[in-house]
């Protein structure tokens, strides 16, 4: 598997900062059909099916960053660099410029 792990800081309350990632979490919802839930303050997802099947994942937030980690199977390897900068352009949009 190829794995993107993006890390961002930001100056966010506790509850701003988890409406963000949850913003982003149906936004991936919408567009790849992800599975998501919260699991104490990371939002952990899976794609059953579409362009991303087998894709798994999480956004976790703490006081002073937002991390987003994605496992993507072996056929989206080779989209890894695009991938990374969509979630890029997501979280500079969601949370600001890193």
């Amino acid at each position: 598997m190829a794995t993107i792990d993006m890390r961002r800081k930001h100056t966010m309350n506790r509850e701003q900062t988890r409406e963000k990632a949850e913003e982003l979490a149906r936004g991936m919802q919408e567009k790849l059909g992800i599975r998501w839930q919260w699991e104490g303050d990371a939002i952990r997802f899976d794609t059953p099916g579409g362009v991303a099947k087998g894709t798994t994942g999480q956004v976790t937030v703490t006081a002073s960053e937002v991390r987003v980690e994605i496992d993507l199977p072996f056929l989206l390897r080779a989209l890894k660099g695009m991938v990374e900068g969509k979630v890029k352009e997501k979280l500079d949009a969601i949370v600001g410029p890193g």
